[in-house]
């Protein structure tokens, strides 16, 4: 692609507030594709306006090539980082023109790690469409490699976490302790303890969660104390391995959480019991870009989840 004309020193580029939020969607986007269909426009419009925009930049912010996909440079990851403060900053202006006065209204996107969000976001959107009507909550749950790049491109507000194994860069705020507890099967011999240590579970069949943080908080607990599991199946999801504990396949290992219940989906029932000694002990937070303000809105939705997310 030739170098981008210097148009804006004679004021014949312009950018637009359009063009400024299709570029900061970009961080999410490994292909120009996907990015298109995200904001509802061709591939070939969105080429465009990246275009536009590198010429007002006056610097290449993106290398496009075919079979290659989209890759920002780091003065286009910067860009597309303070695209997103804008928008987000005009939204703001246009949805709360008197903050002090006006009822909060307005998105609010708010992500979540998979195993954690049947336990919280249900509580939290109903408190919030309760308290605050006119919030328009969107929920997104996945793994940690699935959120950040939305939090990071600032299409989520904020998102939930385990605070383990989190890069830098993120502000944080606590919602409440948690460490490891063993789910069994409902007759399992060791059911018959209030609580189960390691070496307990040490040569039990073990399902193993195997989406980080959680696999590697399962398997630093065990060797710290210089035990090994007996790890019989990886699973992908938590809930199919509380269902196959249901059925007496093994047992898994779990963060302690909120609202939690002992049945599987089929009915069901299973045990729970604490690890002691504690074992992976760390906390679950809200956690959002450094620099970048929460809008009066989304510190309401965390107040409630702060609320909301006590054990």
């Amino acid at each position: 692609m030739p170098a981008p004309d210097d148009d804006r020193t004679v004021g014949n580029v312009r950018v637009t507030l359009r063009q400024l939020e299709m570029f900061s969607v970009l961080p999410s986007h490994s292909t120009l594709s996907s990015a298109a269909t995200e904001l509802h426009i061709s591939e070939s419009a969105l080429s465009q306006a990246i275009t536009q925009v590198e010429r007002a930049a006056g610097e290449h912010l993106c290398v496009r090539r075919k079979g290659r996909g989209l890759q920002l440079t780091p003065a286009g990851r910067h860009f597309a980082a303070q695209a997103s403060k804008i928008v987000r900053a005009s939204e703001e202006l246009l949805l709360n023109p008197s903050q002090d006065r006006a009822p909060l209204r307005g998105p609010v996107h708010l992500g979540c790690f998979a195993s954690l969000a049947p336990h919280l976001l249900p509580a939290i959107l109903s408190e919030v469409r309760q308290r605050f009507p006119d919030i328009d909550l969107q929920l997104m749950a996945g793994t940690h490699d699935e959120l950040l790049p939305q939090l990071e491109s600032g299409y989520l507000d904020a998102m939930l976490a385990y605070d383990l194994h989190l890069p830098g860069g993120f502000a944080k705020r606590r919602l409440y302790s948690t460490q490891l507890e063993a789910v069994l099967p409902q007759d399992h011999p060791l059911t018959a303890q209030t609580t189960v240590s390691l070496a307990d579970l040490a040569g039990e069949d073990l399902l193993l969660y195997g989406t980080n943080p959680s696999t590697a908080t399962v398997y630093a607990a065990f060797e710290a104390a210089s035990l090994t599991p007996k790890i019989i199946m990886t699973v992908p999801q938590m809930i199919l391995a509380r269902e196959l504990v249901a059925h007496g396949v093994g047992y898994t290992v779990q963060m302690s959480r909120p609202r939690e219940h002992r049945l599987s989906l089929e009915g069901r029932p299973f045990a729970i019991r604490p690890i002691e000694p504690t074992a992976g002990p760390t906390s679950v937070v809200a956690m959002w870009p450094l620099g970048m303000d929460l809008t009066p809105r989304a510190s309401a939705v965390l107040d409630i989840a702060a609320e909301t997310c006590t054990p």
